[in-house]
């Protein structure tokens, strides 16, 4: 099996792109790649990786993402792999829009698995697919931001730009404006 990989700047920093056939199967910030890949190695095992340039597709949501397209992500093909909760909780998560928060134990209670908000946490933890499973729009249950693989500034950020939190409140980085142009 051949995983192709691929590397695209953006306003929050370098992203690494990993997909199998046309499927998204992982999506991690640079400096956090290793627990990525640590994740893509249990799930395929010893694989041929490939690198290429920019998945086109996944660059182009990315843009118009950054660009104020808010919902450009919804739209991309994902095999995030997981257990089944974590498949249901994921799936619950890229049912929150743009622009809205939920918490821990709500996700859990969609599923069907009140009480579990520690697991829905750790679920979140593990997603192998940052942004286009958005589990930066899951904070806790007393409403505080929390956890987030790419730093609570790069959480904090993506909120702001969803509209969830003031703009004020959004943390520098590199223009994405200038991102969506290029």
């Amino acid at each position: 099996m051949t995983l192709t990989l691929a590397e695209l700047s953006t306003p929050l920093g370098d992203v690494r792109i990993a997909r199998c056939g046309e499927s998204l199967v992982g999506l991690g910030f640079a400096e956090g790649w290793e627990r990525v890949e640590d994740s893509l190695r249990r799930r395929f095992g010893a694989v041929l990786r490939a690198r290429a340039g920019a998945a086109p597709a996944v660059a182009e949501a990315l843009r118009r993402y950054f660009g104020g397209e808010l919902a450009a992500l919804e739209g991309l093909a994902i095999d995030p792999g997981g257990t089944p909760f974590q498949q249901a909780l994921w799936g619950a998560l890229r049912r929150v829009p743009a622009g809205r928060t939920t918490f821990y134990g709500a996700l859990a209670r969609t599923i069907g698995a009140a009480g579990a908000a520690r697991a829905a946490g750790a679920a979140c933890g593990a997603n192998p697919i940052w942004l286009a499973i958005p589990c930066h729009r899951a904070i806790g249950n007393d409403g505080h931001l929390t956890g987030y693989a790419g730093g609570l500034a790069r959480k904090r950020w993506l909120l702001a730009h969803e509209g969830a939190l003031p703009y004020e409140d959004r943390p520098s980085f590199s223009s994405a404006v200038a991102f969506a142009q290029r």
